[in-house]
């Protein structure tokens, strides 16, 4: 049996599953909570839901054989500590790793949720088969996990993939703690900020916009009312996923040219939202990207979907279990 972490800026969830064959992992039950404490409070409130939900499940904790714990970086998973990540905040240097095998005795791996989310797809979804394989967040914040040559890559200091940093215009929606960065242009954050620029300067020249009555509701724009307005054909909240599908495709064209993969796989907003992105983001990288590159890529919506997360952090509890 296997037990995972699933820690998330907005929401965090605690998973129990139990790995069938080395291509499968069942989810068995889960418990999703809000990431709305102190990071410590927050811990302990997520070990005392994952004992509540092994006495749900009539499971004891010798039956447990490994611990995954997905977080959003930066993180250092060799001395399993949690390192400000920027939709974390007050959460520096949490050692999160010795907390989890003091309380439970088990093997326990920490890994950021880029990279967790890659070896998940990977092992267990869209990326089986292939040897180089990005994957994207693409939800709170933006991170890549990389796939290289068939293995995971990391950096000199557990620092690779963090795509959400690089700058891709001069100003623009603040993502990574950083104006016009790709997870400012590319997350929910930030396109609940695009909204809120877009929407404004509508208001202000007395234009109707559907989703949003007054400058006042202003602050209540999420990325999920937007998709829904923009489904609905409201022309700014189309305007405002055009333009985010734009910057998609001039982060992605960083990423090709740099390191030629054969698949990259988004996640999150762009599985549900990818019939307002794809158009824009194809065009600009056939703007930008090196066309060789471009045409041996390709570039899909994660195939475990909404259950990435849970995926994620249970395949991690089978690499702690590989390392007991």
């Amino acid at each position: 049996m296997l037990l995972g972490f699933d820690i998330g800026g907005t929401k965090s969830a605690v998973i129990l599953g139990r790995e069938i064959n080395d291509e499968q992992i069942n989810i068995i039950d889960k418990i999703t909570l809000l990431t709305d404490k102190p990071a410590y409070e927050m811990i302990d409130e997520l070990f005392a839901e994952a004992e509540n939900l092994l006495h749900k499940n009539n499971v004891a904790m010798n039956d447990i054989e490994g611990i995954g714990i997905s977080c959003g970086g930066p993180l250092d998973s060799k001395k399993g500590l949690i390192l400000s990540p920027p939709n974390l905040p007050g959460w520096d240097n949490i050692p999160i790793t010795d907390l989890a095998d003091r309380r439970f005795n088990k093997p326990v791996l920490l890994q950021n949720d880029a990279n967790a989310g890659a070896v998940a797809e990977w092992k267990y979804g869209a990326g089986k088969g292939y040897q180089n394989v990005i994957f994207m967040t693409f939800g709170t914040g933006m991170g890549a996990g990389l796939i290289l040559d068939g293995r995971l890559y990391s950096g000199t200091t557990d620092l690779a993939g963090e795509a959400g940093h690089l700058r891709l215009s001069e100003m623009g929606p603040a993502g990574f703690g950083k104006a016009g960065s790709f997870e400012g242009w590319c997350s929910g954050g930030g396109i609940a900020q695009l909204a809120q620029i877009k929407v404004r300067q509508k208001l202000q020249m007395g234009e109707k916009v559907s989703f949003c009555n007054n400058i006042d509701e202003l602050p209540s724009l999420t990325a999920k009312l937007v998709a829904e307005a923009a489904t609905n054909g409201d022309a700014t909240a189309v305007d405002i996923f055009n333009t985010c599908g734009i910057y998609l495709g001039r982060g992605l064209a960083l990423i090709i040219d740099l390191l030629n993969p054969e698949l990259i796989i988004l996640g999150s907003i762009f599985g549900r939202a990818r019939h307002l992105l794809e158009d824009a983001m194809h065009n600009a990288l056939q703007q930008e990207a090196i066309t060789a590159s471009y045409k041996a890529c390709k570039i899909i919506a994660a195939a475990l979907g909404e259950s990435i997360g849970d995926m994620a952090a249970l395949s991690l509890a089978v690499q702690a279990k590989a390392i007991k």
